[in-house]
């Protein structure tokens, strides 16, 4: 029985298919590209547009791990229901789906607001499968987009679209990754498991790691969310990048994003995220 990982060759999808590849486990990497290499992996190219092919791919697969990509609403609730129709069709042994920071809330009502993420959160919870939803707050890895790490670099200043005290249990991809195939290895364990450091940490806290890790000082300085959105948008598009900026905007009005101990990985699963220190040692910077 294979394990079948969505977005093999990104930011998420391609540690956890390491993880499952160095581990002796088949995997099946789905990529856009044909040309695409997952190391120790078959290829599939094929993305989250027809349930049909989803259902072939996900029938006796092991597990399945999913998360939806950076894209307009519309397209990712789409994919939402195309990715419930295959599991509910298919039936595999284990569904993980990654959140990506985007809130569940409760995940109670029909609210369309919720978003894409409620959609798959409550379909899954709907399909008959065994199923576990990973819920982080921030990525650490979103502080190496290029102008934000030359910053550190060339001028000592960690600059982020946040105010200076405002906590965050971050987390990196590659504790994602841990918590993911811990998710696969337990499935006795399921519904939400928040991903990220416990206590939340500062803007400050992060500049100090980076600062100790690159030998010099590094002050932080928030960042006007509108300068955010101007160099996401040759990444990710103006729509996307209008759309977080403005939660960006509307997150710095909450007092945290702190997960919750009580349904952490710490102690549903054992797995302590790394700090931002051990992370940045990790990716060599």
């Amino acid at each position: 029985m294979t394990y079948v990982i969505h977005g093999a060759t990104g930011a998420q999808g391609t540690p956890v298919a390491s993880a499952l590849t160095a581990a002796g486990k088949p995997v099946v990497g789905l990529t856009r590209n044909p040309d695409a290499a997952v190391p120790g992996a078959r290829v599939a190219a094929i993305d989250y547009s027809s349930a049909a092919d989803l259902t072939e791919l996900y029938r006796d697969a092991a597990g399945v791990f999913v998360h939806l990509p950076v894209t307009t609403e519309e397209a990712r609730r789409a994919y939402a229901r195309n990715i419930v129709a295959a599991v509910r069709a298919a039936q595999p042994a284990r569904v993980v789906f990654s959140t990506s920071g985007y809130a569940l809330g409760s995940g109670d009502d029909d609210d369309p607001a919720r978003g894409a993420v409620v959609t798959l959160f409550r379909g899954l919870a709907d399909s008959g499968v065994s199923y576990a939803a990973i819920a982080p707050e921030l990525f650490l890895e979103n502080l190496l987009m290029p102008d934000l790490i030359a910053a550190v670099r060339e001028q000592g200043v960690l600059r982020y679209p946040l105010p200076a005290d405002f906590r965050v249990s971050w987390a990196s991809h590659l504790d994602i990754a841990d918590v993911a195939v811990a998710l696969f290895e337990q499935p006795e364990v399921s519904g939400v498991v928040s991903v990220g450091q416990y206590p939340a940490i500062t803007g400050p806290d992060l500049a100090e790691a980076f600062g100790t890790r690159l030998g010099r000082d590094v002050a932080y300085e928030a960042l006007d969310p509108t300068a955010f959105r101007a160099f996401l948008i040759p990444m990710i598009g103006e729509g996307p990048a209008a759309d977080i900026a403005d939660s960006y905007r509307a997150m710095a009005a909450l007092p945290d994003r702190s997960i919750a101990p009580e349904r952490s990985a710490q102690k549903l699963l054992g797995v302590t995220p790394r700090t931002p220190g051990q992370w940045l040692a990790d990716i060599g910077l």
